[in-house]
Order: structure tokens, then C-alpha cells, then sequence
């Protein structure tokens, strides 16, 4: 490994940085970004259930707030629970933004290096193309010096498109399950304001009847 870093010259040292930093954001999304985590299975249940039964109080909320994304944006309706529809709309949609910004966190540094990685592959390219100008003189080619030149224009651009695909695929894959949790989160919280509102009167056995 460390002969094909040689060969390739110092313009693989900015590939090389690229390529750690995107598999920690890989590593660390794919942590992050887990379902049960942003969306806790039967959680908008059990804050009906305990709404309807106790209400909530601040501790309550503050505790379903630190619980999970999805807790954070049913806090903020419930927050508003003794207000207009449209005023906990407005507190949902600010905490969903809120929400969607933390789950963005990252994202756009590996779409950066999704895209910037075949550019320094390139760079690299160049710089080799001019190593391999360079070997040429009046009295001959330098065959070393055109080796090295050739080496570092192909093991840059290599590394350069190794680094972008599996990059853009997950930043991809990242960016479509974040839409997702949002539109669920939406979903969730638009029927924990129904319930609030009057507009259903017992989500558990709604869903009860629903999967019956």
C-alpha cells in the first residue's frame, strides 16, 4: 500500500484525507440514521395514551423531547396542545425543521466529497501528464521520470472515482432516508393534532380496527 501511495506522488495526500473523512461520515450516519432511533415504534401511542390518561407535564415533555427526533417534534405540538390547530401546525413544522437540520448533519460534507474527488483525480492527472512532459529532453526521455509521471496520473484518477462512487451512493442513500423520517415525523405528528383537536377520538383503537 504504501509503494502505490509512493507511486502515486503528493497529490494522493488530499485523496487519501477525503477518503478517511468519508468513511467516518459513513460510519457515523449509518449509526445515526437507524429507524428505531429516529422513530421509536408505538411512541405516538404511548404519548396518547399517556396524554389522554394524565396529560403531560413540563418533565414529561422534556423527557419525550430527549428521547428521539420523533419525540422532539411531538413535544412541540403537545407544547401547544391548548391552542389552534394552526398554531401547533406552525410549532410542528419549526420543530420539524429543527429536526430535519440535525439529520442533514454531515450529509453535504460527503456530497462535497462526491463531488470534489474526481476533480482532485484529475488534478493529479495533470500534474502527471506534466511529470511525464517533463521527462522528455533533447537528449532523450527520462524512462524514471516518465514511469513516475504515468503512475501518478492513473493512481490519482483511480482513487479519485473509488472515492466518489461509494460517496455519492450513500450520501444518496442518507438523503432519501432523511426525506423519509420527515414525512413520517409529518405524518405522526398531524395525527397526534387530530386527537388533540377532537378530530380522532381514540388512535389506538382506530388503529386497532385498521389492521383488523
Amino acid at each position: 500500500m504504501f509503494s502505490i501511495i509512493q507511486a502515486a506522488g503528493w497529490p494522493i495526500w488530499p485523496l487519501l484525507l477525503a477518503s478517511v473523512i468519508a468513511v467516518a461520515l459513513i460510519i457515523e450516519r449509518s449509526a445515526t440514521l437507524r429507524h428505531q432511533r429516529i422513530l421509536p415504534p408505538r411512541l405516538l401511542e404511548q404519548v396518547v395514551a399517556v396524554y389522554q390518561r394524565d396529560g403531560l407535564s413540563r418533565e414529561a415533555l422534556e423527557r419525550l423531547a430527549q428521547d428521539s427526533p420523533l419525540g422532539v417534534v411531538l413535544a412541540a405540538a403537545l407544547r401547544n396542545h391548548r391552542s389552534p390547530r394552526y398554531v401547533m401546525k406552525e410549532a410542528i413544522e419549526e420543530a420539524g425543521r429543527t429536526v430535519a437540520h440535525d439529520l442533514d448533519r454531515f450529509l453535504t460534507t460527503l456530497g462535497t466529497i462526491a463531488t470534489a474527488s474526481p476533480l482532485l483525480g484529475l488534478f493529479g492527472t495533470v500534474i502527471g501528464m506534466i511529470e511525464i512532459f517533463g521527462s522528455q529532453s533533447p537528449t532523450g526521455t527520462n524512462p524514471q521520470q516518465l514511469a513516475h509521471g504515468i503512475s501518478i496520473a492513473l493512481y490519482n484518477t483511480a482513487f479519485g472515482i473509488g472515492i466518489a462512487v461509494p460517496s455519492l451512493i450513500f450520501y444518496r442513500h442518507f438523503r432519501n432516508k432523511v426525506d423519509g423520517f420527515i414525512v413520517q415525523m409529518e405524518q405522526e405528528a398531524a395525527r397526534l393534532a387530530d386527537i388533540v383537536h377532537g378530530k380522532r377520538s381514540d388512535y389506538g383503537i382506530a388503529r386497532g380496527q385498521g389492521g383488523a
